[in-house]
């Protein structure tokens, strides 16, 4: 029996007597709770994402046609926030969906809970890279999340909007025209401005994460040690993003109602790209033919973002959910998620699909955006740090952002500001 879960069956209220929970707190071997539906018997399950993993009906619909018994219901929220708050809300107390989405920037706060959650099966670990699967691995040993996608970052761009600014247009030539550091970013995005007035930049927070998550120590120290707001590097950060990003940027923050409408117009010509927010800018502006990709990124290469598939142990059906999350994560899985919407795999084995390899997007001109993920993931040199803190200093940082943004604040004020804040959590 794990021993944290019965520390944890005590402490959460409404889920003491579950015997679901029990049992699932038994499973630390890996194998599949008793409580999932099997054989014959008809179940439906249930699936919370966000933004979007590729998993149109067509491609759910594949499994109801090899698994009879099941019916999938997807339920997909605007951004990963939303589903951040209903996770924690529920987790433990039911209510959460059979198989529910974990984003990578609050993966370390459910590792908090690991024993609410369903370990994946001993035999499918070894399947992710490396840092990917260690990341959802607790101090027992137990892997509590099946990997989804990464996101090594590249830059969309809006050709027509390039040219209209006196700037290359092409690739190759973005590419080289951004080959520096954020500076080199910066410059170029300067440039935009005077030639156009209008802003480069989509938003001054994705710049900020873009920074953040090229740093091995953000927030914290492994041995608890809050470092926040005496870390040079975040300090260095917050200025860059306050005096060259936000002048250049056309909002504060990604995923309102504006940010989605402004695909459709003018209002910024590059987005910091995972390959996630390719399948995303296509989504927003189907009609739009200028986005193009530059296989380059600035300071070298960066993860932004990725998520997990997880399972609550407390579900109706976690055997079956637990089957349904290593078929949605299996390399071929992986890949046709990238093909529906740039998801870039987070398995080894699928580097090699000739799906992936050969994969042309010509919503991007044709871009061979499976070879540019690969090299864009081969470009990533830092995994940053991300205690269960991580999520509310960055938070409150980006909020910080949002008032120079906005003119509310002065941007030493909102720093200080933000390390009150820091020193009140």
């Amino acid at each position: 029996m794990n021993s944290r879960a019965l520390r944890r069956v005590g402490l959460v209220a409404g889920v003491a007597t579950t015997s679901a929970l029990v049992l699932a707190g038994c499973a630390g071997s890996g194998e599949p709770a008793a409580n999932g539906g099997g054989g014959d018997e008809k179940v439906t399950l249930t699936i919370a994402t966000f933004n979007n993993f590729g998993y149109t009906d067509e491609f759910l619909q594949k499994y109801e046609d090899e698994n009879p018994n099941v019916t999938i219901v997807h339920n997909k929220a605007a951004e990963s926030g939303d589903a951040r708050k209903n996770f924690f809300q529920k987790l433990g107390k039911g209510g959460l969906a059979d198989i529910e989405a974990v984003e990578v920037d609050w993966l370390s706060e459910a590792m908090q809970y690991s024993d609410l959650l369903a370990p994946v099966p001993d035999d499918l670990k070894g399947r992710w890279l490396d840092w990917k699967e260690s990341a959802a691995t607790d101090a027992e040993g137990n892997l509590i999340g099946y990997g989804t996608d990464i996101g090594p970052q590249a830059i969309c761009y809006r050709a027509d909007l390039f040219e209209k600014a006196g700037l290359p247009s092409e690739p190759a030539e973005v590419e080289a025209l951004f080959d520096g550091d954020w500076n080199t970013y910066f410059d170029v995005a300067d440039q935009y401005r005077e030639a156009t007035g209008g802003a480069m930049i989509d938003s001054a927070n994705s710049v900020l994460q873009g920074i953040v998550n090229q740093m091995e120590y953000t927030y914290d120290e492994p041995d608890g040690t809050v470092i926040a707001t005496t870390n040079p590097e975040i300090a260095d950060a917050y200025k860059s993003v306050v005096e060259r990003a936000v002048p250049n940027s056309a909002y504060s923050a990604q995923w309102g109602d504006d940010w989605v409408a402004a695909f459709k117009t003018d209002d910024f010509a590059t987005v910091l790209c995972p390959g996630w927010m390719q399948g995303i800018i296509a989504g927003y502006a189907p009609e739009q033919e200028n986005w193009k990709i530059a296989n380059t990124f600035p300071n070298g290469g960066g993860n932004w973002g990725g998520s997990y598939l997880t399972i609550p142990a407390n579900g109706e059906n976690v055997a079956e959910a637990q089957k349904l999350a290593d078929w949605l994560s299996a390399p071929e899985q992986q890949v046709e998620a990238f093909v529906n919407v740039g998801a870039f795999p987070s398995q080894p084995e699928a580097y090699s699909n000739a799906d992936l390899t050969g994969y042309i997007n010509e919503y991007y001109s044709d871009a061979k955006t499976g070879e540019i993920g690969a090299a864009r993931a081969e470009a990533v040199t830092v995994q940053p740090y991300k205690s269960a803190d991580y999520f509310k200093y960055h938070d409150a940082l980006q909020n910080a952002v949002n008032r120079v943004f906005a003119g509310s604040e002065k941007a030493d004020a909102a720093w200080n500001t933000w390390v009150a804040e820091v020193e009140a959590f």
